[in-house]
């Protein structure tokens, strides 16, 4: 890897290790908010300062001559892009489903609960997570490291391997398929299309669900679930008397 990629992965690790600072910071500065409000805004500013700096260095970076060449025009980079949503869901499920199946692990990530947790207390971890986060992933994930990998092994072993460091960052071991299959297919369309920007936006639009759905109407989607519940303990009671 040439030295603006290295100086993207130090930035990226500071980047994960910034809260370490900035909470005892936010504290000596007199924050008197709770601990998850803490934890996200540190997490915001944290996430700001490195999605602009790994931003600049990657516009800054040369083309990988292995991921350069044929690259898609704007109608396919469009058409890629909102595929790779429905794809990234597909594998997401596909994965999920595995797990449950096979390995028998529940569905449901604490991860994410803490991530819900923490937008709940600071607001602007939803755009963090729902756009810098997915930017920056890619960026490093995708770009860097996958780009460096794909270059000497091929397809699979950059994607896997990729794949593997972008789910262990995520901290969510019980759920590491998950990561490692939607990895795989951001990896499969910067291949496909030649342009990071595609699995950008395909992890902007996976990220963004989850966010409108347990964040923004979260509230409102479990009152239904309930109303829903209710409405189906009625009806089995209607019928038990009718039989």
């Amino acid at each position: 890897m040439n030295k603006i990629y290295w100086l993207i992965i130090v930035a990226f690790i500071l980047m994960q290790l910034s809260p370490i600072v900035i909470v005892p910071a936010l504290i000596a500065f007199g924050f008197e908010g709770g601990m998850e409000q803490l934890s996200g805004v540190s997490i915001s500013i944290g996430f700001t300062i490195g999605f602009i700096v790994i931003t600049l260095l990657a516009w800054r970076a040369k083309p990988n001559p292995a991921l350069s060449e044929g690259r898609a025009d704007v109608p396919k980079t469009i058409l890629w892009s909102v595929l790779g949503i429905f794809l990234a869901f597909a594998s997401q499920y596909a994965a999920a489903a595995v797990e449950s199946l096979i390995f028998g692990i529940e569905p449901g990530s604490e991860n994410t609960q803490m991530i819900v947790d923490m937008a709940n207390a600071a607001p602007f971890v939803i755009f963090v997570v729902a756009v810098l986060g997915p930017v920056v992933e890619e960026i490093v994930f995708r770009m860097v490291i996958f780009g460096a990998l794909f270059k000497k092994f091929g397809f699979w072993i950059a994607a896997l391997g990729s794949g593997l460091a972008f789910s262990v960052i995520h901290l969510d071991f019980s759920h590491l398929l998950v990561y490692l299959a939607m990895g795989v297919v951001f990896a499969w369309l910067y291949v496909k299309t030649k342009r990071i920007i595609v699995p950008i936006i395909a992890h902007v639009g996976i990220n963004s669900f989850v966010m409108l759905v347990q964040v923004i109407f979260g509230e409102e989607i479990q009152d239904l679930m309930e109303q829903m519940e209710e409405l189906e303990q009625s009806a089995q009671m209607i019928i038990g008397r009718l039989f």
